[in-house]
């Protein structure tokens, strides 16, 4: 096809020549002392176009010629380049297949061929990268002075070029993570708040963040950082959930008299204290403490809307009510009657409820309530057994010994 168009082409100037100088009859003639020259015009054109061609075609050589060590120059500079570039690439595959000390001497080789030609050692990018290759696989060869010496090195590049400032997060991301690996909390949390805002809340550093602050026994900060993970969608909503809730368990753990624990649980998120089951640990935390009032304070707000809640999270308030019912006030009673009957079937509920009864010696509904508990083979041994022994105080209370002794030996038969 390209035959062809130059073929057409080639007609083209042969029909336009033959219309311009076909009836050209103008003579050019050249003068020099004594000598005359006569040439048409149509020669004359000729020639000058040839003339100026092969004026234009000396020119390029005589250029060609004088810029040919200019361009052995940039040849020999591109080959360096491709062979920097050749091994840096080869780094990186190496890292990414676990060969870290061949990783370690590519990237070794990369930064040679580098710092031999002064002429590549603008692209300061390509620098702090090799040097991020080098002290990753030095971290995973556990040569730690190697390790941040590379760092430095990369970190103070990167400041000094904006175009590798990309390359300064990532390092200072990655300084963190291996601070984690050391299990120095303190050094990653330190290293994480020296990144930008905008860098900080990505998912990666928010990540960093809760290992360190989990690492650092810091199970507020950590609560804090897993929601706004969660906010940004870093886990699963059941994961997410679980981790929350696990957190909170642990952030009241940390409290060591009623004061803290008060302190803790206001600082907790409200959606933490809406949880079912954070109040119920935070209760069981109270009672521990001898504060039986204020755990049932805790409770009481789950108790007024307990057909909201799901049958593992009502199980869970009941459980934490048993241990707080010491005390207990008439003003419960009505809630927990309705409580009963509302859920007849959850054993768990009808525990509670029992006990709580008992305690109020209304003997004749918590033993029926405590009877349908134990007999309950859903709940846990632990419960069962707490549910015969208060049945056996209650027949012991009647002075029926024989039942009293029946309702402890079933206690010691479960597992």
């Amino acid at each position: 096809m390209r035959a062809v168009v130059w073929l057409v082409l080639l007609f083209a100037a042969a029909v336009v020549a033959a219309t311009a100088f076909g009836t050209n009859e103008g003579l050019v003639s050249f003068y020099w002392r004594s000598w005359r020259l006569d040439m048409s015009l149509n020669l004359f054109v000729v020639l000058l176009i040839g003339g100026c061609a092969v004026l234009v075609a000396l020119m390029q050589a005589v250029v060609a010629l004088t810029g040919l060590p200019q361009r052995a120059h940039e040849w020999r500079l591109a080959r360096r380049d491709r062979s920097a570039q050749a091994a840096l690439r080869e780094a990186l595959a190496q890292y990414f297949g676990g060969r870290y000390s061949r990783a370690e001497k590519a990237a070794q080789r990369a930064l040679a061929i580098q710092a031999d030609t002064p002429e590549l050692g603008q692209d300061n990018e390509f620098t702090v990268l090799a040097h991020l290759l080098h002290a990753g696989s030095a971290h995973r060869l556990q040569n730690r002075a190697q390790r941040d010496e590379q760092l430095q090195q990369a970190l103070a590049l990167a400041r000094r070029s904006p175009a590798a400032r990309p390359a300064e997060e990532g390092a200072r991301l990655l300084a963190a993570e291996w601070a984690l690996d050391d299990r120095q909390a303190a050094r990653a949390l330190e290293l994480l708040a020296e990144l930008p805002p905008g860098v900080a809340r990505r998912t990666h550093a928010l990540r960093l963040k809760l290992q360190a602050t989990r690492l650092g026994l810091q199970p507020l900060e950590a609560l804090r950082t897993a929601r706004l993970l969660a906010k940004h969608q870093g886990f699963s909503r059941d994961a997410a959930q679980g981790l929350l809730r696990s957190l909170a368990f642990e952030s009241l753990d940390t409290a060591r008299d009623l004061d803290q624990l008060r302190k803790v649980w206001l600082q907790l998120d409200p959606a933490d204290r809406r949880d079912a089951f954070v109040a119920a640990h935070a209760a069981r935390a109270a009672v521990r403490m001898e504060a039986v009032d204020e755990a049932r304070g805790w409770l009481r707000p789950f108790w007024e809307r307990l057909g909201e809640l799901e049958p593992d999270e009502r199980a869970a308030l009941a459980g934490a009510l048993v241990q707080a019912i010491p005390g207990l006030g008439s003003e419960w009673l009505p809630r927990l009657e309705a409580a009963a009957q509302q859920f007849p079937r959850e054993g768990a509920v009808a525990h509670a409820v029992g006990q709580a009864l008992a305690e109020r010696q209304l003997w004749g509904k918590a033993r029926r309530l405590l009877e349908q508990a134990a007999a309950d083979e859903s709940l846990g041994a632990a419960v069962r057994r707490q549910a015969l022994v208060r049945l056996a105080t209650l027949a012991r209370g009647e002075g029926d010994e024989t039942r009293a002794g029946q309702c402890l030996e079933a206690a010691a038969r479960l597992p």
